[in-house]
């Protein structure tokens, strides 16, 4: 049965035979980091966790209250990846300052950072949600990392991955050479190949955006929507379609399964952007694996892979996507952001009216 198909470990061995003088390290922590998502996959089936989940508390780094799903996946990723040998540290959304590899334990040449479980307030309706990972390497390989070494540019990532948990659990994987898919095997308890080299459609007509906090809007992207919603009739010339989960993980796969871009744009109003994702466990994997699959991922003005953190929790505006898409958002941004766009479709009735 697995000659014919492709596990994850096959996957990762074939990779690593292009590099002959790799170690081994890599496909190791890849392959911890796969059983603490088969693991939490097992959770998340549960539903509303109470039975699973009776007794636990946790604090998150962040104002809002964790979902108790949120201290479960977190503690699995902790315990699967903290024993390998192959990390320096891990910094996790639910934790203030990175988690230092217990004493009795080697510490190794990489830093993993992770949302354990992204969209975690959607399990009680049933939806998809899932956790997002990111690889760097250590710059003092062999010690304990603190937390300067994780501020690095999503450029310096070596690999990146989220696992969605829907109908099907599915692990989405770059290492730099293109974006694959692996749908688990409930009966193996392997992860297969089901989707290789996935790639993004350059153009689209489906966007996903946060309509009610269109007051919150800058210019350009009122703009930006107002044209998708004009339609056929509009400047775009083509009917639109919106879509909005609410969760980064969804949203990601949708885009990469048929297309489509995604905004998250910078607030006008909040210098802070706590309703922004997190770039290091979130925005640099998700863009690492957008651009490995021929999208673009930007904040509205650059792109998302070259800024360079300046905290462990920092957020940016996040746009991300088919190519064409994400650089139209971009020159609104640059050539049509000083002053609130006359959309004519809504200057009287429009949903997304600017107000001037």
């Amino acid at each position: 049965m697995l000659t014919a198909r492709t596990t994850l470990t096959q996957f990762l061995i074939e990779e690593r035979r292009r590099h002959p003088s790799a170690s081994g390290e890599l496909n190791a922590l890849v392959l911890d980091v796969a059983m603490a998502c088969k693991a939490i996959s097992r959770i998340v089936a549960h539903g509303t966790l109470r039975d699973a989940l009776r007794g636990l508390t946790g604090d998150s780094a962040h104002a809002e209250t964790p979902k108790k799903g949120d201290v479960l996946a977190n503690e699995m990723f902790l315990r699967s990846n903290e024993w390998g040998g192959h990390l320096a540290a891990m910094l996790s959304e639910e934790m203030d300052l990175p988690y230092a590899i217990p004493s009795q334990y080697q510490k190794g040449g990489y830093l993993l950072v992770f949302d354990p479980l992204d969209g975690s307030s959607d399990i009680d309706v049933n939806m998809s949600v899932g956790s997002i990972f990111s690889i760097l390497r250590a710059g003092n390989p062999g010690v304990d990392a603190v937390a300067a070494d994780f501020l690095q540019p999503g450029t310096s990532q070596v690999c990146a991955g989220y696992v969605i948990y829907g109908p099907s659990t599915m692990l989405v994987l770059t290492v730099g050479t293109g974006v694959h898919a692996f749908t688990l095997d409930p009966l193996l308890g392997e992860f297969i190949l089901t989707h290789a080299d996935l790639a993004i459609p350059a153009a689209t007509t489906e966007f996903a955006i946060n309509a009610s906090a269109s007051r919150f809007w800058e210019p350009a992207v009122k703009r930006y929507v107002d044209e998708c919603l004009a339609g056929k009739t509009g400047p775009r010339g083509r009917d639109f379609t919106m879509r909005w989960i609410a969760s980064l993980v969804a949203e990601t796969h949708r885009i990469l399964m048929r297309g489509g871009v995604f905004l998250c744009p910078r607030d006008a109003t909040d210098p802070v952007q706590r309703g922004q994702p997190h770039l290091l466990y979130k925005a640099n994997p998700i863009a690492f694996i957008v651009e490995q699959a021929g999208g673009r991922a930007s904040n509205g003005r650059e792109r998302v892979l070259d800024i360079t953190p300046q905290a462990l929790h920092q957020r940016v505006g996040f746009v991300f996507g088919s190519r064409d898409e994400v650089e139209r958002v971009e020159e609104y941004q640059r050539n049509h952001n000083l002053r609130e766009f006359e959309a004519p479709l809504f200057a009287i009735r429009g949903l997304f009216r600017a107000v001037g």
